[in-house]
């Protein structure tokens, strides 16, 4: 049994996704061939901005962001304690200071409450600016973005949705990846919609910004790339990688409503032994995961330890909060305490199931008895 199926993908795909290859072999154009603009195009208009561009990876993709933003040395970005590590390393490595945010315990994305204490304690503090809000969108379901953009306007701050594992979700028919004033998201192929190596893309609705990140993402370029007027980044996405993507974008609605009847069937068998995923009403997930909550840490080993014995993969996203890993032991107590109990305790009690448009109805029953039998 494969946690992410990309294997079966490729073989329901295999013809198109061949087709799409050799087209980009025999053009020759490797590097921002026609496919790249042409995705960038279907990309926009799938989510619903004026403009997207893509680039190498989604971490790249936050950096483009963030230097559109203008944000550096004395900035405070605010980001969810409880998230992958590129959502705040990106703010350190432009030099500002990630300030870390608790996150709902159903929801897993920012707590709004949390998210306010901090930027008043910023402001309180005196030592930092308050710029951004990275609200990601964690296992495929959007921040709650009609609060957090409450937030911002109250304290006149940007909003970077950080859609890497949030792309296909949506608010009111709204898709995810529009809701930021920039938004990115991933194409790591095990992200909802992936490619065969690495990716990403930004989107916004503001000229200027896609302007400065279109300059950026190619060494800072000019008019032309040897006519370079800022330090940029080498960050393209490889004209095969887009012709993939391409392919794949055409079945993602289709992989989307699959994975949601896979979520409904776990759900429903799961319910009464763990606590099961919640999406709000009238929230969409893409279920990048589908993460259960354990009582204890012993027990979600324990589950975890069974599971493998019977040949089921799972994994725990994430471990550690962002304000215990060892890159940022010093950061945040030269600031102020912030605590974020429901991050630590996430990160001892969740874990995320087999999750892919292509698995079985059976499979999800071994899964759920194997683990109601665990426990």
């Amino acid at each position: 049994m494969q946690f992410r199926d990309l294997a079966k993908q490729y073989q329901v795909l295999k013809n198109d996704i061949d087709n799409a290859m050799l087209s980009v072999a025999s053009g020759a154009h490797y590097i921002m061939g026609p496919q790249v603009k042409e995705l960038e195009q279907e990309l926009a208009a799938y989510t619903g901005v004026k403009h997207c561009l893509t680039c190498a990876n989604g971490t790249d993709a936050l950096t483009l962001a963030l230097k559109a933003f203008g944000i550096g040395q004395g900035d405070a970005v605010f980001v969810p304690d409880f998230t992958f590590f590129a959502s705040a390393e990106v703010v350190a490595l432009e030099g500002a200071t990630p300030i870390f945010v608790d996150v709902d315990d159903t929801t897993f994305n920012i707590d709004v409450v949390s998210l306010e204490k901090a930027i008043q304690q910023t402001l309180s503090e005196g030592r930092l600016t308050p710029k951004v809000i990275v609200a990601v969108d964690l296992f495929g379901l959007p921040a709650n973005y009609p609060l957090v953009k409450a937030v911002a306007q109250k304290y006149n701050l940007l909003i970077l949705e950080d859609g890497a594992q949030g792309f296909g979700g949506s608010i009111n028919g709204q898709k995810a990846c529009s809701f930021g004033d920039i938004a990115t998201t991933s194409f790591f192929p095990a992200k909802p919609l992936g490619c065969y190596g690495d990716g990403g893309a930004v989107f916004t609705n503001n000229d200027e910004w896609a302007q400065l990140m279109n300059s950026y993402r190619v060494h800072g370029k000019g008019t032309d790339k040897y006519d370079n007027v800022r330090i940029g980044l080498n960050s393209r996405l490889d004209t095969m990688q887009a012709a993939i993507l391409q392919v794949k974008l055409r079945a993602f609605d289709k992989e989307v409503e699959s994975v949601n009847k896979v979520a409904r069937q776990y759900t429903a068998l799961l319910k009464d032994s763990v606590k099961t995923p919640v999406i709000p009403e009238n929230f969409g997930s893409s279920w990048a995961q589908y993460t259960i909550q354990l009582p204890t840490e012993a027990k979600r080993n324990a589950l975890q330890a069974a599971l493998k014995g019977a040949g089921i993969p799972s994994m725990v996203y994430y471990p550690k909060p962002m304000h215990l890993q060892t890159a940022f032991a010093n950061l945040q107590s030269s600031i102020f305490n912030l605590q974020s109990p429901t991050a630590e305790r996430l990160c001892s009690t969740v874990l995320s199931l087999p999750m892919h448009p292509y698995l079985e109805s059976s499979d999800i029953e071994q899964i759920c008895s194997t683990l109601i039998a665990s426990l």
